[in-house]
């Protein structure tokens, strides 16, 4: 039987799971909220925005292997356990976190500068795509059979977490420290706090049970990779398809529109102060933590689907007259500084944020869910993370690349649009409803 965990040794893997996530998205996303200083200093050339770009195509990078990471730990999650994958993918990423701290300059190492940052960058992006995905089922593994929803909620709220400490924390240097102080050795600092941080949680995920779920149902059959077995049953392959489609990638189109792409949107088609859309990008962020432990415990109450599907509507539905209305006020406030105008911008941001839990409030219980245990992390973790890495980390540079091929400051955002539009419609018909199964089937 799936024993059911007392509630504080739940807290305690909840707990691991979310700050190795955390860490895993702080680290990952620092890299990304750097790129500008990385240019000069690992890609020096006479035009900066080469450099620019070489520098935001190293994280690129990280972004395109995350997948290769999620089928090859995903496989050992599977094979060899959850816990020890756990342990390997927090390791990584922090020896590749704090080792980006003390990597020399182009100018004091020359060509092996930018070799060892690209290098460095493969393992966070290997680590991202094992941690992200596999920490989701090693959760909701331990959550027990009732409320998994509300419980792994807060999972999801990592992610734009990672991204509010690090902005802060970079603005925040950038205030204390002068220009040339930062440029010399202050956005280091960053990926020096990463080693405290993996300290404290190797610690506490050290001290954890394998999941009751991997126990039991490894009791009775061999372990095995499962990946290639995945592609081969027909009910599977489906079930990744839909997870892929109509979960994870819509979950990370309206994470990258909402959390990444809305800023970018402000500060460069509406022209909004770049210090004011940071403070409305952090209202927003705080609105999301809310609204997606509500989306969890929804989903306990009348279903994962309904409540997914309602999420990828109101995208739908919502993202190009909310950009349209943005420009509006956006122009009024500018204009005269309406604070009515000001207000309206962020009753939007809270709507698309609310779109944005909706879908991934239920998404770490539902991705567990989908799939039965033998296979589960490698079945989980690969489209997942495929859908992470390819189709919403490119979403800011193919919206911005329609924006200038239609030369309309909205086209790009029928991209999304659409694709949410095709995500509800199949995701009526096709998604299954996983609330309330057996996790050891």
């Amino acid at each position: 039987m799936h024993r059911i965990k007392k509630s504080s040794s739940y807290r305690k893997v909840a707990i691991a799971a979310c700050f190795g996530t955390f860490l895993e998205w702080y680290d990952f996303l620092t890299f990304a909220t750097l790129a500008v200083v990385f240019g000069p200093l690992f890609f020096p050339s006479n035009d900066p925005t080469a450099g620019l770009l070489a520098s935001l195509a190293t994280f690129g990078v990280g972004m395109v292997v995350r997948p290769i990471g999620a089928a090859l730990f995903g496989s050992m999650g599977d094979r060899i356990g959850r816990k020890p994958v756990f342990m390997i993918t927090i390791t990584l990423m922090g020896i590749a976190t704090v080792g980006v701290g003390f990597l020399p300059t182009y100018e004091q190492a020359g060509i092996w500068a930018p070799i060892l940052l690209v290098s460095l960058r493969l393992l966070q992006g290997l680590s991202a795509g094992g941690e992200i995905g596999g920490s989701a089922v090693y959760l909701t593994e331990h959550a027990g059979n009732t409320n998994r929803g509300f419980k792994t909620s807060f999972l999801q709220l990592m992610g734009p977490l990672g991204i509010l400490v690090s902005t802060m924390q970079i603005a925040l240097l950038q205030h204390w420290l002068t220009a040339e102080e930062f440029q010399t050795w202050g956005w280091r600092v960053p990926f020096w706090v990463s080693l405290l941080l993996l300290v404290i949680a190797f610690q506490i995920r050290r001290a954890l049970e394998e999941t009751p779920v991997f126990t039991e149902f490894n009791k009775d059959q061999k372990a095995e990779s499962q990946l290639v077995n995945n592609f081969k049953d027909p009910e599977i392959r489906k079930k990744m398809f839909l997870l892929f489609f109509c979960v994870s990638s819509s979950g990370a189109i309206l994470f990258f529109c909402v959390q990444v792409y809305t800023a970018i949107f402000l500060k460069t088609m509406v022209k909004l102060p770049s210090a004011l859309v940071d403070q409305l990008s952090i209202y927003a962020t705080l609105a999301l933590f809310p609204l997606t432990i509500f989306a969890g415990w929804l989903s306990d109450r009348i279903g994962r689907k309904p409540v997914i599907i309602s999420g990828l509507l109101l995208g739908t539905i919502l993202i190009q007259p909310a950009y349209r209305a943005l420009q509006i006020f956006g122009a009024e406030f500018i204009q005269s500084s309406n604070q009515n105008s000001l207000l309206a911008i962020v009753a939007i941001l809270i709507t698309l944020s609310l779109a944005l839990a909706l879908v991934v409030g239920p998404q770490t219980a539902f991705l567990a869910e989908l799939f039965p245990a033998k296979s589960r992390n490698s079945a989980a973790t690969l489209p997942h993370n495929l859908a992470a890495g390819w189709i919403g980390g490119m979403l800011p540079l193919i919206v911005t690349w329609l924006n200038q091929a239609w030369g309309n400051s909205l086209a790009g955002l029928w991209y999304p649009a659409i694709f949410l539009c095709c995500a509800s419609a199949i995701a009526i018909f096709a998604l299954p409803e996983t609330n309330k199964i057996n996790l050891l089937k």
